[in-house]
């Protein structure tokens, strides 16, 4: 069920702690993806998020996602533990929908050239567009973890790095892809960026799972980012955005 945000002038699919399943922007206001032309270490980022939509004449509320890169995989101990910083501050700055977090979330490790620290790579927000004809969304992160589970019970087939274990893992977040998709209202026509993050081989995978499911998405392709997702022993990961603005700052 899609909730709204009072504030934010977008609605989101409740997630976990950490972070939503996704945004969508509400009717009269377009998301805007905004990458940083280089990491920062994630707090400082987040200062550069704060000042940003001050310039632009936004509140706090205005952020809907966030995209973070961290040095290696954490334990899934160590990744809670992150979280409980990351959450602390967005309830400093009164970002939750009572005890909900809105944000859509994407977290990995670059697999080459990873930063020092846990890094702010992009964000996304929302701006007041009267006429935009269409609607604008985010898909959050999501990697071969059974939704609304963070334990490693919740993996599927963990350990298992075998060809029909990635395959099967594959195959279980492209589900929850499309089903993430269809709850905010979404369609493949609007998806812009179809992101994947593994560092295990492609070619079966893209054939024989993402290109059939992705329909109209397919013409403008898909970006393998060469990436682990954030906890260890988690394999696959993918996220979507479908915008019409989409730059680097």
């Amino acid at each position: 069920m899609l909730i709204p945000h009072p504030s934010g002038s977008y609605q989101f699919l409740q997630g976990i702690d950490p972070y939503s399943c996704g945004v969508v922007a509400e009717a009269g206001y377009e998301i805007v993806h905004a990458t940083l032309a280089r990491h920062l270490p994630w707090r400082e980022g987040c200062d550069r998020v704060t000042s940003y939509l001050q310039r632009l004449g936004l509140e706090r509320s205005a952020l809907c996602a966030m995209e973070l890169r961290s040095p290696a995989p954490f334990s899934l101990q160590g990744f809670i533990d992150f979280n409980n910083e990351y959450c602390a501050l967005l309830k400093s700055w009164d970002l939750y929908v009572g005890d909900l977090n809105p944000l859509a979330r994407t977290n990995v490790a670059p697999a080459h050239h990873p930063p020092e620290v846990p890094s702010l790579h992009a964000f996304s927000y929302v701006i007041p567009h009267r006429d935009i004809q269409r609607p604008t969304l985010i898909v959050a992160g999501a990697g071969e973890l059974r939704e609304g589970v963070l334990d490693s019970a919740g993996i599927i087939r963990p350990g298992d790095t075998s060809p029909a274990a990635i395959h099967e893992k594959a195959a279980h977040v492209m589900q929850v892809m499309c089903d993430r998709l269809q709850a905010l209202g979404g369609e493949w026509n609007l998806i812009n960026d179809v992101d994947i993050y593994t560092v295990h081989p492609l070619d079966e995978i893209l054939g024989q799972v993402i290109l059939p499911a992705i329909g109209p998405a397919r013409a403008r392709g898909t970006r393998w980012i060469y990436s682990r997702p954030p906890v260890i022993d988690i394999e696959f990961e993918m996220d979507l955005h479908g915008v019409v603005t989409d730059k680097v700052i």
